[in-house]
C-alpha cells in the first residue's frame, strides 16, 4: 500500500488539492433557501446511513419488546394449559366418584330388597393374564365367605367363588369357560346351563330346537344348580339359531354390563319367583262376571269352609262348592248316601175268598234270606 502511494504520490497530492479546492467551494456557494452546498452535502450523504440506523433500531426494539411479550404470553399459556389438564383430572376424577355412588346406592338398595343374605365386597384385583376371568375381593372366609357361593350385583348374576382365603376371594366371571349356572327363559321357560363364551357373551347348552327362544328375551337362573338362588337375571338373548340337536343361543351377561368394583357375595340364597316376561303387550283387562237373575243367599261364615289355596283346580273346585251350597244341594263328602227304591205292594186275591175279605198284602224281600212262602188253601 506504502509502495502504491509513493509511486502516485503526485497524482494522490493532485486529486487531495482538487477535494480541497471543491470543499471551499461548496461552502461559500449558497442555494436559493440559503442553506450551503457543503451542508447540503452532508446531509445528503448522511441520511441514508441515518434511516438505515433508524430502521434497524426500531426493528431491534420491537424484536426485543415482542420476545418479552411473547414470553410472557408462553407462560400464560403453560399456565392455562397447565389448568385445563387440572380440570379434566379433577372432572374426571368427580365422574368416576358420581358413578361409583350411584353403583354403591343401586347395589344398597339390591341388597335390601334381595330376600337372601348377602355380605358387600370390593375387587381389589384381577389375573395376571391379559384375558384373565378372575377377579379378587377384599371378603374372605372371616367374612363367612366359602368357595362355591354365588356372586351377583344389582345388574344380575357376575359368577362364583372358586377360592376363598381369610381376607380375600376369587371370583371365576360367568364369562369363563369353566362356569356352569342353570337359567331359565322369561317366556319360552326353556331351562338349559349357562356356559363362558367370551369377554363379553355366554353360551345357553341344552336347548332343544323346538323350544320357542326369540332374541331380547330374558333368561333367569333356575336354581337347579342349586348355588345361584332362583329369579336372578342373566342377561338378554343375543342370537338364537337352530343346530342338530340343540339350539346355538347367546346371552349378553347384564351384570358385566357397567363394570365391576363392587360385589354381593350370597351367603345364605333364597328363591325367588320368576319376574313377568318383559316386552309383552298386556291384553285388555278381564271384565267381572255378570250378575245372576236370582240373588243368592247369604252363607254363613261357618259354611264357607278353609281358605282356598291359589290353583285353578282348587279355585274351580271352590266355585263348584258355593254354587252347591247357594242351592242349597249336597255337594263332595256331604252327600247322603242314596236308598234303594221301595217296591210297590202287591195284592194276592184268593180264588175262593169272599167278596168282602181284604186282599193279603205281601212284603218285599228282604236282605236276609225269607222262608218259602205257604201253600195258600181253597
Amino acid at each position: 500500500m506504502g509502495s502504491l502511494l509513493n509511486r502516485y504520490r503526485n497524482l494522490t497530492f493532485l486529486l487531495l488539492l482538487l477535494l480541497a479546492q471543491l470543499i471551499l467551494v461548496a461552502y461559500q456557494v449558497r442555494t436559493n433557501q440559503d442553506i450551503r452546498l457543503l451542508r447540503v452535502w452532508a446531509v445528503s450523504a448522511v441520511t441514508p446511513m441515518a434511516r438505515l440506523l433508524a430502521s434497524t433500531s426500531g426493528n431491534a426494539s420491537g424484536f426485543v419488546k415482542d420476545y418479552f411479550v411473547l414470553w410472557g404470553v408462553r407462560q400464560e399459556n403453560r399456565r392455562l394449559a397447565a389448568e385445563l389438564d387440572r380440570m379434566k383430572m379433577e372432572n374426571r376424577y368427580l365422574r368416576s366418584e358420581l358413578g361409583t355412588a350411584d353403583r354403591a346406592q343401586a347395589l344398597s338398595a339390591f341388597q335390601a330388597r334381595t330376600p337372601s343374605r348377602t355380605v358387600a365386597a370390593r375387587v381389589i384385583g384381577a389375573g395376571p393374564a391379559i384375558d384373565s376371568r378372575v377377579l379378587l375381593v377384599d371378603r374372605g372366609t372371616a367374612s363367612g365367605v366359602r368357595p362355591g357361593m354365588a356372586v351377583i350385583n344389582a345388574d344380575g348374576i357376575v359368577g362364583k367363588v372358586t377360592a376363598a382365603y381369610p381376607t380375600a376371594s376369587l371370583v371365576l366371571l360367568v364369562t369363563d369357560s369353566g362356569f356352569a349356572a342353570g337359567v331359565i327363559g322369561a317366556v319360552s321357560k326353556a331351562q338349559g346351563t349357562l356356559r363362558g363364551v367370551s369377554r363379553s357373551l355366554c353360551r345357553v347348552d341344552y336347548i332343544e330346537n323346538e323350544e320357542k327362544v326369540q332374541v331380547g328375551e330374558w333368561f333367569y337362573t333356575s336354581g337347579e344348580d342349586r348355588l345361584f338362588p332362583r329369579g336372578l337375571p342373566v342377561g338378554q338373548v343375543r342370537s338364537a339359531t337352530p343346530g342338530k340337536t340343540f339350539q346355538e343361543v347367546l346371552v349378553a351377561p347384564s351384570g358385566l354390563s357397567r363394570g365391576l368394583e363392587e360385589v354381593l357375595i350370597v351367603l345364605e340364597g333364597v328363591h325367588q319367583a320368576l319376574p313377568a316376561a318383559e316386552g309383552t303387550v298386556a291384553g285388555a283387562p278381564l271384565l267381572p262376571p255378570p250378575p245372576s237373575d236370582q240373588a243368592a243367599p247369604a252363607v254363613p261364615q261357618q259354611a264357607q269352609g278353609p281358605v282356598v289355596p291359589g290353583t285353578d283346580a282348587d279355585r274351580l273346585v271352590d266355585q263348584y262348592r258355593k254354587a252347591a251350597e247357594a242351592q242349597k244341594k249336597p255337594y263332595g263328602d256331604n252327600v247322603p248316601p242314596a236308598k234303594p227304591p221301595a217296591a210297590p205292594p202287591a195284592t194276592v186275591k184268593p180264588p175262593s175268598s169272599p167278596p168282602d175279605a181284604p186282599p193279603a198284602t205281601v212284603k218285599p224281600p228282604s236282605s236276609t234270606p225269607a222262608a218259602p212262602p205257604a201253600a195258600v188253601k181253597p
